[in-house]
């Protein structure tokens, strides 16, 4: 494999280059090459537009008894993208561009065509003035003309130039500034008055609120001590919040109680019912008073200091809430 690495040739002793053949080939023969679209043109046989740096693998050849100052024209055949038809164009040095040959029409080629046609009709003066000489008399007055013509142009630019050359800018940006100026005092103008408008209005709507106000009665407050549901509070409106709280939740745990006379009552029942069961137990006044005499004098001093406890809590709570209702 090291073989094929050799840049070197063995050429023997009796190596002899004149005796190779030489390669004899036409002069016309054909190579493909990779080509872009050098112009826009359209096909003649479908109508398929062909745009230009469009590539295309087209056949180059050297156009026979054709050159320019020594250097040799080309010419290459590609096929239309569409109907495959063949379509020729060839180098153009003299004028550095490609001209069209066969099976295409060039587009956009307006500034060509004018060029074209003005060294045509400078070719075809000269050819004129060559043979006659009036006409070379009449082609001068023409140019002296024309040449007078664009003097008078070119001195008109340059006297408005001038006028505008003398145009005092300072006077300008002075004058601005005062159109600007007057607008703006003419705003703060308007301004001042839009709001002693407003101002105005504000006032008389204001009096008219106090006159209607001063015209209406008094409305009698509502009595907080006449409300008998619970749920008149919320219609009237809130409560103190300090208060009402205590009040609910005194209400919820043990129930209203408002005076002392139900306290009393209260009191007096429970008494009524020991003495019930005094009468209904005979057995214990004889059998057991020891017994009883040591737990009516255990539980005694703790029910009276529990009732006295309740008392003074209802009592300072009733007279509270009578503060409150007064």
């Amino acid at each position: 494999m090291s073989e094929r690495k050799v840049l070197n040739k063995y050429y023997p002793p009796d190596f002899d280059p004149a005796k190779i053949p030489k390669l004899k080939l036409p002069k016309d023969r054909q190579y493909v090459v990779r080509l872009m679209a050098p112009f826009n043109m359209r096909c003649k046989t479908c109508g398929e537009y062909i745009y230009k740096g469009k590539k295309f693998n087209a056949r180059k050849e050297t156009v026979q008894n054709e050159s320019y100052l020594g250097l040799p024209i080309f010419r290459f055949y590609i096929k239309c993208t569409r109907c495959l038809a063949e379509i020729t164009f060839k180098t153009d040095p003299e004028n550095t561009d490609y001209t069209m040959e066969h099976g295409a029409t060039r587009n956009f080629q307006a500034e060509k065509l004018l060029e074209e046609e003005e060294k045509r009709m400078q070719k075809e003066r000269e050819e004129e003035e060559l043979n006659n000489p009036m006409k070379v008399l009449e082609n001068r007055t023409k140019d002296s003309k024309l040449e007078m013509e664009v003097l008078e142009n070119l001195q008109e630019l340059k006297e408005l130039n001038q006028r505008q050359a003398n145009v005092d800018f300072e006077a300008m940006l002075k004058q601005y500034k005062e159109l600007e100026e007057e607008q703006r005092r003419r705003e703060q103008e308007e301004d001042e008055q839009e709001m002693k408008a407003m101002l105005e209005q504000a006032q008389n709507r204001r009096l008219l609120e106090d006159s209607d106000s001063d015209e209406e009665p008094t409305k009698p407050r509502p009595n907080p001590a006449a409300q008998s549901k619970p749920t008149d509070i919320l219609q009237e409106g809130p409560q103190p919040q300090s208060k009402r709280p205590r009040m609910e939740s005194w209400e919820r745990s043990v129930g209203k109680l408002s005076t002392k006379a139900q306290l009393a009552g209260l009191v007096a029942r429970r008494k009524e019912k020991e003495k019930e069961k005094e009468k209904a137990d005979p057995a214990l006044e004889n059998g057991m008073e020891t017994r009883g005499t040591t737990a009516s004098t255990g539980s005694l001093p703790a029910a009276a200091a529990a009732a006295t406890s309740s008392l003074g809590l209802l009592g300072a709570y009733s007279d509270s809430e009578d503060s409150a209702s007064d």
